[in-house]
């Protein structure tokens, strides 16, 4: 928040004098009109009516520029805030390195959206609060011309309003805070529940996960009515109290009037500041709630901006000319895998074989470079380096994992296929479309590679999704390429077809190296050879078809 302040210091000093300015104006307004009644319109003064008059036209002049001008660089002071907030939490999430948070992707978007445009709040209430500070003042200063126990009286009761409901600040600091956080919780359900509809639908869970969404966002309203009513009461407190006291000020310049110490004049300029008093001092009553509510969002926006990257930036004197595409993994150990062995060598095609799925999926983290050195135990180089020193920029230049739930972005099939590499991939479109099986995916639409995709690829069938995944990746022509059940959702033939344009495109003249984590029978012949992972340990390493022959539990797994 104070960093936010910081960063608009000199359109907010700007901003903050035009607004003080525009509450000074509009504590003079009673006093212009009482200084009518009593020059002009009780001695009956046509000249001075017409001097006055022209002077109240010239003061709401004055405050009606000086709040437009100044109320315009706040608001663009938060948009502005706002924007560079949204930029900073996204570049945070999308470093490379990745970033170590407790929170899911709907509380991250979130954080990214509404408690970036929250946190702005503060500027607007700095210029509000100031503005109002000053309307207080002016007040009481006029008050003390009038009668100074008058003005005495103005600022202790302002104090002492302001010093009560400041202890409210704690409870509607928590409250909001634990609606953000329950929102937050409710809109990661959501966008998983989005996110995982198809699957869901062929499972039959969609009453389950809508349950599961129907709890959380009756958890959220739970928590948003509760805040809700603390700052409706805090609200309606704070308004009550306003209002009293501007009531106390006009019936003590009664009294005073009653008694003769000030005459008809002063008294309307009470009355009227009086009534203008009303809105200052609800705007600073309510300050402790509005500082809660940013307050609590910016301190959701600062953990996002200060947590710490997720992997180690790696070596800087490692280049790629020390590397070859080969990698080692030796007595690694990582979630389910204890004292995993084995190494890939320049150009091959490798199968793996997880008999358990968490093997595989374990295994398919450390070769995406997703997993912090800190996290697993053993060796695991990339050529001659370790993967830990190899600088993520560089480990993902030569190591491209494409995962088994790819996605797709909305577009076209072209521009997902590309992902704006354009015609400077090294791999030709044509010879990529053909040997992921996508010619056909892209020949059966009229516009072809303009065919448009939405989000997520929604508008493809799971098949088709993966096909075009599938010749993302090849377009990349990366070193090393893994992939990880890459033909799951296409028919035998299909699939078939893959695994010889994968042989033919990637181990032809130039061989490049890939690995395959998959059961596909067909992928797994095309390999050179086949590691078979169990009980996270390398159990056997053969070919497919001497497998096939002598291993009954590989005949189960994969032979079928």
């Amino acid at each position: 928040m104070w960093r936010t302040l910081r960063r608009h210091r000199g359109s907010m000093t700007v901003a903050v004098v035009l607004c003080g300015l525009h509450q000074l104006f509009e504590a003079l307004v009673p006093v212009a009109i009482g200084a009518i009644v009593a020059n002009a319109i009780a001695p009956g003064d046509r000249t001075e009516m017409v001097i006055w008059l022209a002077a109240l036209a010239l003061l709401f002049v004055a405050l009606t520029y000086s709040w437009r001008l100044g109320a315009r660089l706040v608001v663009a002071a938060m948009e502005g805030e706002g924007h560079k907030l949204r930029v900073e939490v996204t570049d945070t999430l999308l470093r490379p390195r990745g970033v170590r948070t407790d929170m899911r992707s709907g509380e991250l978007l979130s954080v990214a959206t509404s408690d970036a445009d929250r946190t702005t709040w503060i500027l607007d209430l700095v210029a509000r609060a100031v503005a109002s500070a000053v309307a207080v003042i002016a007040t009481a200063v006029i008050l003390f011309v009038i009668d100074v126990p008058l003005g005495l009286g103005v600022l202790v009761g302002t104090v002492a309003l302001l010093a009560a409901l400041h202890f409210a600040a704690p409870v509607i600091a928590h409250r909001t805070s634990e609606q953000q956080a329950r929102i937050g919780t409710a809109s990661a359900v959501a966008t998983d529940l989005v996110t995982g509809l198809r699957p869901l639908r062929g499972i039959g869970g969609e009453a389950a996960a809508g349950e599961r969404f129907r709890a959380v966002s009756a958890d959220a309203l739970t928590a948003t009515l509760s805040a809700a009513k603390v700052r409706s009461l805090f609200a309606g407190v704070s308004t009550t109290s306003s209002a009293l006291l501007a009531v106390a000020i006009a019936g003590w310049a009664g009294w005073l009037a009653l008694s003769g110490r000030i005459g008809l004049a002063e008294v309307i300029t009470v009355v009227g500041l009086a009534q203008f008093l009303i809105e200052p001092l609800t705007t600073l009553a309510r300050v402790p709630a509005v500082v809660a509510a940013s307050r609590g969002s910016a301190d959701r926006v600062a953990r996002v901006l200060d947590s710490s990257p997720l992997l180690d930036p790696g070596r800087d004197d490692v280049s790629h000319h020390d590397q070859g595409p080969v990698l080692e993994l030796a007595d690694l150990r990582y979630r389910t895998l204890d004292g995993l062995d084995f190494a890939v060598a320049r150009g091959e095609f490798v199968g793996i074989v997880a008999y358990r799925p968490e093997d595989a999926d374990a295994v398919f983290a450390l070769l995406s470079s997703q997993v912090p050195a800190d996290d697993y135990t053993g060796s695991f180089t990339v050529g001659s380096v370790l993967a830990r020193d190899l600088p993520i920029e560089l480990a993902r230049t030569l190591i491209l994992a494409e995962p088994h739930d790819n996605f797709l972005f909305a577009g076209t099939l072209g521009s997902n296929i590309t992902a704006g590499r354009g015609p400077t991939a090294s791999i030709d479109l044509e010879r990529a479309l053909e040997a992921s099986a996508a010619r056909d995916v892209v020949d059966l639409h009229p516009a072809g590679l303009d065919h448009p995709v939405g989000d997520d690829g929604t508008t493809l069938s799971g098949g088709q999704r993966q096909r075009i995944a599938l010749a993302r990746a090849l377009v990349a022509d990366p070193p090393v390429l893994v992939l990880h059940d890459p033909t799951t959702a296409v028919d035998s033939v299909t699939e078939l077809n893959i695994a010889e344009g994968l042989l033919e495109l990637r181990h032809g003249t130039d061989p490049r190296t890939t690995i395959v984590l998959t059961s596909s029978p067909a992928l797994l012949a095309a390999a050179d050879r086949v590691i078979v992972i169990d009980d996270g340990r390398v159990v056997a390493t053969e070919t497919h078809h001497r497998l096939a022959e002598i291993d009954a539990v590989y005949q189960t797994v994969v032979v079928r």
